[in-house]
């Protein structure tokens, strides 16, 4: 039999780190450097944007990110804050989620952003550090640690939010002992790397399997694929969580979310909170993978259908009942008077 056929080509999947797909990072720095263009000039005026940049807890990694805050602060404690993590395997904090930054800022939050390792924008290195569920969980949650430095940010307030395979790295950072987190949510999550990689094939499997953290396939590490699900973490969950999914998900399929739905209606029936779209109108070639951020890319406003506007009107019952951002704590409380 011949072994070096094109289909034995197709199927080959190495676990050598110098065979990960590479990316165009002069275009991607490009990329970036316009994006940061509109998140200053949008928001002159109107949010307090930076750039900054924090140790990872993992090993020190200098991770990038930006914070948005109100114009006015608040005093020491005033604020809720938030860490919200961006989607995919290699891209960046992007300008199409500006109308619900603003938003948030609007309600009272401050958010912090990390371009956690396998970012782009930040040249070659720091693309090629991606750690698929290991050390980027550490890059994101360690948006703690500066947070502390700012007086304004309550630390008691604070919660999570990520878009696919940022709700995946939400989701693993929520079920972590000791995270300090007060809510999280995950918005078309990925769940299951056993299911996923399957589903996907060897193509999908090739940005996995090459890591320097695995360097194998899931048969041949089951443990560390497992550590790296956050399906098979659920009974760690200690905090509410919401998790939003669409039927018609072309990227994270509804199979795959769908076990983790059902996980968390029997194990965390008290904490969780879940909601399936049925064929929301979606947004690009994922159709329902980006259901609830629909933005004009001109004009970055809201493109709202029913389903959006549900899910956003969700989001913001459910931080706000656990983040309370409308309270400004650096103020005493109001004595309560008792009647005689």
């Amino acid at each position: 039999m011949e072994i070096d056929t094109a289909r034995a080509r197709r199927l080959y999947v190495s676990n050598d780190p110098g065979d990960l797909p590479r990316g165009n990072f002069a275009a991607q720095i490009a990329a970036k450097n316009r994006t940061d263009s509109i998140w200053f000039a949008r928001f002159k005026g109107l949010v307090d944007v930076r750039k900054i940049t924090y140790a990872s807890r993992a090993d020190g990694m200098i991770i990038p990110a930006y914070i948005f805050a109100p114009l006015e602060k608040r005093g020491p404690n005033g604020h809720a804050a938030m860490i919200w993590v961006h989607q995919g395997i290699h891209s960046h904090w992007d300008e199409s989620l500006l109308p619900f930054v603003k938003e948030a800022v609007d309600r009272g939050y401050v958010l912090i952003t990390p371009e956690y390792r396998g970012s782009t924008g930040f040249g070659e290195v720091h693309y090629l550090a991606q750690d698929y569920g290991g050390k980027e969980v550490d890059d994101a949650i360690s948006a703690m640690d500066y947070l502390k430095t700012q007086p304004y940010a309550d630390m008691s307030r604070v919660g999570m939010m990520g878009w696919s395979h940022g709700g995946y790295i939400t989701m693993l950072n929520a079920t972590r002992p000791g995270h300090g987190l007060v809510a999280a949510a995950s918005l078309v999550p990925v769940t299951d790397l056993f299911f996923r990689l399957s589903l996907k094939g060897p193509g999908y499997q090739q940005n996995f399997a090459a890591q320097i953290g695995v360097q194998a396939l899931p048969f041949e590490d089951r443990d560390e694929y497992i550590k790296r699900s956050p399906v098979y973490h659920i009974e760690k969950l200690d905090i509410p969580m919401l998790v939003h999914v669409s039927t018609n998900d072309r990227d994270v399929n509804f199979v795959e979310d769908q076990m983790m739905v059902w996980k968390l209606k029997a194990l965390k029936p008290d904490l969780a909170e879940t909601k399936v779209y049925v064929d929301p109108p979606g947004w690009g070639g994922s159709v329902g993978h980006a259901f609830d951020r629909r933005v004009d890319p001109v004009t970055l406003e809201r493109l709202d259908t029913p389903e959006q506007i549900d899910s956003w009107n969700r989001i913001w019952q459910f931080f706000d009942w656990n983040l309370r951002p409308y309270e400004d704590r650096s103020k005493p409380a109001a004595p309560v008077r008792v009647q005689p």
